[in-house]
């Protein structure tokens, strides 16, 4: 990797020692000059400049530099003041593949007034949280985050960084890693070491009809987005202690292009987030007609539960697309699952293999969706249905 400075494009417009969080540029004459002891070559001052003097060469990372990177990053993203469920989710597997590396967790926080959060993270298992707290993290916004990762990146070096799937996850991470011209895997499902200390990253292929497991043994750091709800979250441990690290990371207003103007909360009347729900009453094709989902609406409001769909019936206009679970749709980990009606393709299968308790009800005894369910039963969800919803309401009745 290299700084490539055109000296003779350069019109001295200053903007570029403004955007460097290092001290690296400074003025030289009507044009800059850079302290190279001091770049971290993060290719800020390249987006920058809109006269294309600057540009950053990356190349592969020989196995000697390899060496040099160290520790699993997580960042953690926040929504409304709280850290979401994927944080704690992905700072536990980041605690599984650092032990297995011998080094350390290292939880990247970044918003406005997040403080408080840190703690958490530490009683997680984050061995460190990087901390960077100012009024423009307030709202999540592409260029002021990558910039503020690939500040916290390009210095220290990690092996590993991984990011949550959520709608802002994967926006962030396919921007740092074009920034740092590095390889990124979406939507894991798995992640593992070899035999050779690289990070394995499986996920879902080819429509989900095989599992890739995929490498990136030339570049560094290896970085991955997961769905939410695919690994457990280990109970927290208040005794455990961390360091808090805090970063001034400046961003002046010309680098940030948007601002948020307004926060729109998606929520369909009538139905409970199949994410957040600990009990799903999920159906598939086997439910036949629309009208016929007041039966597993029946058992979920028995249950408190939440009521799914496979894409199936949610490309019918059946449920609404947030109710759906499967590869294409929402990833959950429920204490209990209901598939009525289910076959149990891969693709459906993806997003709720994770369930604690799963109870399967289909005509077909060779249903693939029996191979996972730790209680089958062989029937017409028509009459079992029923017969399950009275047994409830008995128990209900006499507690």
């Amino acid at each position: 990797m290299g700084l490539i400075y055109d000296k003779e494009k350069c019109t001295g417009c200053m903007l570029c020692p403004k955007v460097c969080n290092f001290g690296a540029i400074e003025k030289d004459g009507d044009k800059v000059k850079f302290d190279l002891d001091k770049c971290v070559l993060c290719g800020s001052c390249e987006e920058i400049c809109p006269e294309d003097a600057i540009g950053i060469e990356r190349k592969t990372v020989d196995k000697e530099k390899i060496a040099e990177y160290k520790d699993v990053w997580v960042w953690c993203e926040t929504a409304e003041g709280k850290l979401r469920g994927v944080a704690f989710e992905l700072v536990t597997k980041a605690r599984e593949l650092a032990d297995k590396l011998g080094e350390n967790v290292i939880a990247v926080l970044i918003g406005h007034e997040v403080e408080h959060l840190a703690e958490f993270l530490i009683h997680q298992g984050a061995d460190r949280v990087l901390l960077v707290d100012d009024k423009i993290f307030a709202d999540y916004t592409t260029d002021a985050y990558t910039i503020a990762m690939v500040t916290l990146i390009a210095p220290r070096k990690p092996s590993i960084v991984l990011y949550g799937a959520t709608n802002n996850g994967r926006d962030l991470a396919p921007r740092v890693a074009a920034r740092m011209a590095l390889g990124l895997t979406a939507d894991c499902t798995g992640l593992d070491i070899d035999d050779e200390r690289q990070l394995v990253q499986t996920r879902p292929a080819f429509g989900g009809n095989i599992m890739a497991e995929i490498l990136c043994p030339y570049t560094r750091p290896q970085m991955a987005t997961v769905r939410p709800n695919v690994f457990k979250p280990s109970d927290r441990d208040t005794s455990c202690t961390g360091d808090i690290e805090k970063v001034e990371v400046k961003i002046g207003a010309n680098q940030v292009r948007t601002r948020v103007l307004e926060h729109v909360k998606e929520v369909v009347e009538g139905m409970k987030s199949v994410e957040e729900a600990d009990i799903v009453v999920c159906s598939g094709r086997g439910i036949k007609d629309p009208s016929n989902l007041t039966l597993p609406q029946e058992l979920a409001d028995l249950l408190n539960a939440a009521v799914g769909g496979s894409r199936p019936i949610v490309d019918a206009g059946w449920l609404p697309p947030t109710q759906q679970v499967g590869q294409s749709g929402r990833t959950i980990s429920p204490s209990l699952y209901f598939a009525l009606g289910i076959s149990g393709a891969i693709q459906h299968c993806s997003g709720m293999s994770s369930s604690e308790i799963i109870i399967a009800i289909n005509k077909d005894p060779e249903a693939p969706i029996f191979e996972i369910a730790d209680f089958g039963i062989v029937g017409d969800i028509f009459e079992v249905v029923p017969a399950i919803i009275e047994e409830i309401k008995k128990l209900q009745s006499d507690r």
